[in-house]
């Protein structure tokens, strides 16, 4: 295995990985924001309030882009094995 299918592999683990984390981080980034404007307009410095709504985006991410994300993993995990199976 040369040096170039190494940095290719990490890369597309990299890659992989922030594709799959992408839409749990920008959807909490963005509940994270509206709910820092609304306790800063109304005064609510509740600590609890943030994670209930970020909860439930998380549940329904994981309903909605579920079955995409899990193609994108197994496509990896055969990228993977196939170059396993050409160095065997």
């Amino acid at each position: 295995m040369s040096q170039g299918d190494l940095i290719s592999l990490c890369k597309d683990a990299v890659s992989t990985a922030l594709l799959i984390s992408s839409p749990f981080l920008v959807v909490s980034l963005a509940i994270g924001i509206i709910i820092s404007v609304f306790q800063a307009a109304t005064q609510i410095h509740e600590q609890n309030v943030v994670f209930v709504p970020k909860i439930i985006a998380t549940a329904l991410i994981l309903v909605l882009l579920g079955a995409w994300m899990m193609n994108i993993m197994i496509n990896y995990t055969q990228n993977i094995f196939a170059h396993i199976l050409q160095y065997i």
